[in-house]
C-alpha cells in the first residue's frame, strides 16, 4: 500500500512519517527525492519555494520498487499516486505560531493560514478519488496522529471522514 500523508506546511507530517517509521513503513520524503531525482523546477524568488512538476514525479514514483509499506510525505503527495490519502489538517491559529517558529515570512504564513483555513489540500485531494481522511493534529502528539492512522488502517474511518474538520468559526475572527 502506497500510503500518502499530506497537509498544509507545519500540520505535522514529517514527525508523524518519523514514528510510522518507528513501527516499520518505508517513508519517502518527496521533497528531498525531487530534489535527489532532478525534479525541481525554477524558483519562485517571491514565495521563496521552488516548484514540482506532479506529473514528473508520479512517473519517477512509479518506476519506484517501493516495498508495500510505504510512505509518501509531502504536501504534493496527494497528487501523484497513493491508494490512501491522509491529510494532516491544524486549526490555523496555531499553524501561525508553528510557522513562526520556522521563521517563514509573514506572508509564507499567511498564504498557508489561508490555504488550511479554505480546505485546498482537501478539496484537491478529493478530486483525486482516492480515498481520503483526515486528522486534526492540533492537539494530538506525533504519536497519537500515529494511532489515527492505525486506526484507519483498521477500519475505523467513519470518525476522520473528510468534511469533519472545520475552521470557519475562526477565520470568521479574522474580519
Amino acid at each position: 500500500m502506497r500510503l500518502a500523508i499530506t497537509g498544509t506546511p507545519g500540520t505535522g507530517k514529517s514527525a508523524v512519517a518519523e514514528v510510522l517509521a518507528e513501527r516499520g513503513w518505508t517513508v519517502l520524503e518527496l521533497n528531498a527525492y525531487a530534489k535527489e531525482k532532478g525534479l525541481l523546477g525554477r524558483e519562485d524568488k517571491k514565495r521563496s519555494t521552488r516548484e514540482i512538476d506532479t506529473e514528473k514525479l508520479r512517473r519517477a514514483l512509479a518506476e519506484e520498487n517501493l516495498p508495500d509499506r510505504a510512505i509518501l510525505v509531502s504536501h504534493l503527495s496527494h497528487l501523484v499516486g497513493a491508494d490512501l490519502i491522509i491529510i494532516l489538517r491544524c486549526r490555523p491559529s496555531v499553524l501561525e505560531e508553528r510557522l513562526r517558529r520556522r521563521k517563514y515570512s509573514k506572508a509564507k504564513v499567511r498564504e498557508n493560514m489561508e490555504a488550511e483555513a479554505c480546505d485546498v489540500i482537501l478539496i484537491e485531494a478529493m478530486e483525486t478519488g482516492v480515498p481520503v481522511f483526515e486528522i486534526d493534529t492540533t492537539e494530538r502528539t506525533p504519536e497519537q496522529v500515529a494511532d489515527a492512522i492505525d486506526e484507519i488502517l483498521a477500519g475505523e474511518k467513519e470518525k476522520y471522514e473528510p468534511g469533519h474538520i472545520d475552521w470557519s468559526e475562526e477565520v470568521l475572527g479574522w474580519y
